[in-house]
């Protein structure tokens, strides 16, 4: 009868797929046992350093900075004036290139990184726009007073950014994302900054 061939085909079936299923949780079982419980997922300091390695200047903080400068010289009596205003863009991060030390404690299942504190890792100048600007009687504005303005600038921003507590927010990015990317597989990741530290490499 072909119905029941159909029958017998399907029971047949269903006892291969049976057979292999508690094939494979015998070889599954035994795999296990050769393995032991040494060979669960763990956390090196070699692994967290290699990690951190990948972002070794990490940028976590880009701000937008705007300030007025004020440019003088004198020059056997004849003096030069200028009112600028500047806007630049503020880079502060967390430089890993400086240094950190990782602590690994597998049994509480803790991460311990020590960074060095943030700092400023770039100033960029987006704009400059002169409002007032008047040359000395022989002492006219040259390329040199243009150069000297534009540092003038660079450090004024720098200045602002601290007032602005910049580096603070630099480095409570860091800290989330940091303590987000090591607290997997059970483990909690705490992030703390210090002024100097040697580079610990997990050997």
């Amino acid at each position: 009868m072909p119905v029941r061939r159909l029958v017998l085909f399907a029971v047949a079936l269903f006892l291969v797929i049976a057979a292999i299923g508690v094939a494979l949780q015998r070889q599954a079982a035994a795999l296990g046992g050769v393995l032991g419980p040494h060979e669960r997922t763990s956390v090196t300091q070699a692994m967290v350093v290699e990690r951190m390695q990948a972002v070794a200047k990490l940028v976590t903080s880009e701000t937008m900075v705007r300030d007025v400068i004020t440019y003088e010289n004198t020059w056997y009596g004849s003096t030069k004036r200028s009112l600028v205003v500047v806007t630049g863009k503020i880079n502060a991060g967390v430089n890993l290139d400086r240094g950190t030390a990782v602590t690994v404690d597998d049994k509480a299942h803790v991460i311990t990184l020590a960074l060095p504190k943030a700092e400023i890792l770039g100033v960029e100048i987006t704009d400059m726009r002169t409002y007032d600007e008047r040359g000395g009687l022989w002492n006219p504005f040259t390329p040199a007073d243009r150069d000297a303005i534009i540092r003038l600038a660079r450090a004024q921003l720098g200045r602002s950014a601290y007032e602005m507590k910049i580096l603070d927010h630099a480095e409570q990015s860091a800290k989330t994302l940091l303590e987000g990317m090591f607290s997997t597989d059970g483990y909690v990741a705490h992030v703390e900054f210090v002024a100097r530290l040697e580079t610990n490499t997990g050997h």
